[in-house]
């Protein structure tokens, strides 16, 4: 650990200062602790329940569903580990950090992937904690349900989110660790609410979504696994807080942890799925609950709501403040935010939300994840070494630098990028969004995901073994794949 003297941590009311600059040491006060906290408070949440019914209502039994959830954690946990690593090594945000592998130019291939996250994650959080406020407004008030009052209480979830992420890091760590204890506690109390009404020998509905058991549950779990993979360019938000030299296994550890702690709440969504039969699901739940747990599932969806959907704004927020320098955080966290409740708005009202969803996390899945691949291979590769300075050009409006390589793109990485997320996508089958051209090639089982990793994994190695890297780029061991190339560093102007 650092030995630097710290600053006092600031307050959770006031306005967080930092951006996407390089956070002083002694402004480092988080702990790999505190990222835990952040993860598993942030899917702990009914936006993680929402993805876990998706099983059962794609026709699997509960132990199906089950088996899809735990599959889709721990495969995208292995995933994931490797990008809590960027942030105390480079003291900024994963995108930011990934201009070390594209290009300082290149890098807004994450900038896209956080944007895709955040508007696919906050929709979901926005909408699920809406929701559970118009059933307590149902059966508490016995008021009507319309489309006006999803949309006045959609607003409201919205508008407090976006204030807490324009506080920003502080106010976020507060509500997750609420989001942590609370609802944990609050899901495991279904065990006593449902035990006289659950059935766990729940066979499912005898129809399968894509015809077949393989193919429905390779897409349950695809659709479970794009949890753990939507951290994938967010986790440096909050690992930058925490000291260089941190030990990487207690990093990559707090990231397992907090995962596989999300079964929780997925588990609970495939438990509640089977008693909730049509109509919304949120809404349907509550309405099935007895009155005393009915008030809690209206807390957690709420509180959740919060913590899920800040979680998501923040990064988008902050990256898009470097992407156009014109906006503040403040600034591009209220235009991401307005852009994506424009989403929910006109997905509930003109389209299938539901289907855009699963669209949307599908496309996160497949193009995501080949990024890591390209991120963890590159991170060691260059045995974790970065110039923290170089990685801040493109965001000072300047250009040269150790990661300038071809007008800021390195092509190794950009093209091995974009050609497995393209093939990979003409693999999924997500509708009605997604419907590669090769979707049926193996019978209906996605395999989608397997493509996008592979390509990304063969096409990168392969190009930094035929076209090796400028030398300045490593440290002073060089690097482990192949050769470097001695050149001299582009002057930064």
């Amino acid at each position: 650990m650092s030995n630097v003297a710290h600053n006092p941590k600031p307050k959770i009311t006031e306005v967080e200062g930092f951006g996407i600059d390089t956070i002083p040491d002694a402004d480092r006060t988080s702990t790999p602790r505190d990222l835990f906290r952040i993860q598993f408070g942030g899917a702990n949440t009914f936006a993680t329940v929402l993805l876990g019914t998706f099983p059962i209502f794609f026709g699997l039994s509960f132990w199906e569903g089950v088996g899809a959830a735990v599959l889709g954690v721990l495969v995208g946990t292995l995933f994931l580990m490797p990008m809590g690593l960027f942030g105390p090594r480079t003291g900024t945000n994963n995108a930011v950090a990934s201009g070390a592998h594209l290009g300082v130019t290149g890098r807004i291939a994450g900038s896209f992937l956080s944007l895709l996250t955040a508007i696919a994650f906050y929709s979901i959080s926005v909408w699920v904690g809406g929701d559970a406020l118009v059933g307590a407004f149902v059966r508490l008030f016995g008021a009507e349900d319309s489309q006006m009052l999803r949309i006045g209480l959609y607003s409201l979830i919205g508008l407090i989110v976006i204030i807490v992420v324009v506080y920003g890091y502080q106010f976020m760590l507060l509500i997750n660790r609420i989001a942590v204890w609370a609802n944990t506690v609050l899901m495991l109390l279904a065990i006593v609410a449902f035990a006289s009404v659950f059935d766990p020998s729940y066979a499912g509905s005898g129809e399968y979504l894509l015809g077949g058991f393989w193919p429905t549950f390779i897409l349950s779990a695809l659709i479970v696994m794009s949890n753990p993979i939507s951290f994938g360019a967010f986790l440096g938000d909050w690992s930058r807080y925490i000291p260089n030299g941190t030990s990487n296994s207690k990093l990559a550890l707090a990231t397992f942890g907090a995962q596989a702690m999300t079964l929780i709440p997925f588990i609970f969504g495939v438990a509640t799925a089977t008693l909730v039969t049509g109509g919304d699901y949120v809404v349907g739940l509550i309405g099935a609950a007895p009155d005393w747990y009915a008030y809690l599932i209206i807390i957690v969806a709420f509180v959740g709501g919060l913590s899920t959907g800040s979680t998501s704004l923040y990064g988008t927020g902050l990256d898009f403040s470097s992407v156009f320098p014109k906006l503040s955080r403040v600034q591009a966290t209220i235009a991401i935010g307005t852009v994506a409740f424009a989403f929910i708005v006109v997905g509930r009202l003109y389209f299938d939300l539901l289907g855009a969803v699963n669209g949307f996390v599908g496309a996160i899945v497949v193009t995501t994840t080949p990024w890591m691949i390209i991120m963890a291979i590159g991170f060691w590769n260059r045995r974790g070494w970065y110039s923290n300075e170089d990685l801040q050009v493109f965001n000072r409006g300047k250009k040269g630098g150790r990661y300038w390589y071809s007008n800021g793109i390195n092509w190794r990485a950009m093209v091995a990028w974009v050609v497995s997320a393209v093939l990979g996508l003409q693999f999924a089958y997500y509708p009605p969004i997604i419907e590669g051209q090769w979707n049926a090639v193996a019978g209906g089982v996605d395999l989608s995901l397997i493509v996008a990793i592979v390509s990304a994994a063969v096409l990168y190695v392969g190009a930094l073994i035929l076209f090796p890297e400028p030398d300045y780029v490593f440290g002073p061991k060089g690097p482990r794949i192949g050769r470097s190339v001695k050149s001299t560093i582009p002057p930064v102007r």
